[in-house]
């Protein structure tokens, strides 16, 4: 019999598969086209070379904290002996939560951090890269696919989808700024609520697993 678990081992078994899973599983939810208006926003009085500069560095922190997290968030999870189907269910509520304010159109920073990154020079690491795109919400869902990697070809597919989304990432936030001036803010809220939409229902997926796990 298949279930969520043995599915989600198979998709990962080859390099190809593996990337395309974990790239597809964290897109909607890193959301790079939804940060593009808050990047430009912060960074409007910057020149074309620092903006640049600025959104290569932001997805560099994308890259390495969604690699570290994959690599050493089993040891967290053993370190405070938190299980596989807990982490399930609490990065499906997690997910949901961000899922729900994109949906809501509601801020995924706070106010106090907007106003500390209105006067910060550097804005890659916060708020751009945490909490606004390699949130908790895609820590938990990394960390929720790391932990069914049972090969070195899994992990290494893992690191190159999570390489192709900070690639999509820097793009986005390097290229982004006439695309969204051109749709307007309409158009980008109308695309945040379908991806808040889909995140919600990788979010109840999620939380179904873990409650299925326990029934093990």
């Amino acid at each position: 019999m298949i279930t969520p678990g043995t599915a989600v081992q198979e998709i990962l078994r080859t390099l190809p598969s593996a990337a395309g899973a974990t790239f597809l599983a964290l897109f909607p939810i890193v959301n790079p086209f939804g940060g593009v208006p808050l990047f430009f926003a912060l960074t409007a009085d910057f020149p074309d070379r620092e903006r640049n500069w600025t959104a290569l560095k932001t997805a560099l922190y994308v890259l390495g904290i969604l690699v570290v997290f994959m690599f050493f968030g089993r040891f967290v999870l053993n370190f405070f002996g938190i299980s596989l189907p807990v982490l399930k269910i609490a990065g499906g509520l997690i997910v949901a939560h961000t899922a729900w304010g994109m949906v809501t159109a509601s801020a995924r920073i706070t106010p106090a951090e907007t106003d500390e990154a209105a006067e910060k020079n550097d804005i890659s690491l916060t708020p751009m890269a945490m909490p606004m795109l390699s949130g908790p919400g895609s820590i938990g869902v990394v960390m929720g696919l790391a932990a069914h990697a049972d090969s070195l070809t899994t992990y290494a597919g893992m690191v190159i989808g999570i390489a192709a989304l900070a690639l999509s990432v820097y793009l986005f936030l390097r290229l982004g700024g006439p695309l969204v001036a051109k749709l307007g803010p309409g158009a980008v809220a109308g695309i945040t609520r379908i991806f808040g939409f889909l995140i919600f229902a990788v979010a109840v997926q999620l939380v179904w697993d873990g409650v299925a796990d326990f029934g093990k």
